[in-house]
């Protein structure tokens, strides 16, 4: 089953429908970001423990580099030839990824959470990558 954009659908209807497309998929991305935040918090809420929680400064550092060193564009850190400070930003990009999936690891290592806290962590997590990452393809076919 293919997408009506594909087959060229939307070009040949009213423009209106074009936007409903538009806001229908930025409703989903936004659907999904909250879903991921709610896993987040009931990581916490159901085994009342809130260290968990560690893992948001994580998740609010992962676009930092894309908006300092980027220029707030993807492309121009995705590209080869982006230039000493895009490999700056790549870094702390992959620092902040791997603290995100870290620090639940060593909690539960420590004890300090259970397994099902830190396997609704991993899913917060990797549902925020999932949306971050589709987002970001959304950009790039409005270009």
């Amino acid at each position: 089953m293919s997408c009506c954009c594909e087959e060229g659908l939307l070009e040949d209807g009213p423009p209106y429908l074009r936007g409903c497309f538009d806001s229908m998929r930025l409703a989903g991305l936004a659907l999904m970001l909250s879903a991921s935040i709610t896993l987040q918090i009931l990581a916490c809420a159901l085994f009342h423990n809130w260290w968990p929680m560690l893992t948001l400064v994580m998740y609010i550092l992962i676009p930092m580099p894309f908006l300092f060193f980027g220029g707030g564009s993807i492309e121009s850190i995705t590209s080869a030839e982006a230039g000493e400070w895009a490999d700056v930003a790549k870094f702390l990009l992959g620092f902040s990824v791997v603290g995100s999936l870290c620090i639940p690891s060593v909690l539960y290592h420590a004890q300090v959470i259970q397994a099902a806290a830190m396997g609704m962590a991993f899913a917060s997590f990797f549902l925020l990558m999932v949306t971050l990452t589709l987002f970001a393809k959304m950009l790039d076919n409005d270009d």
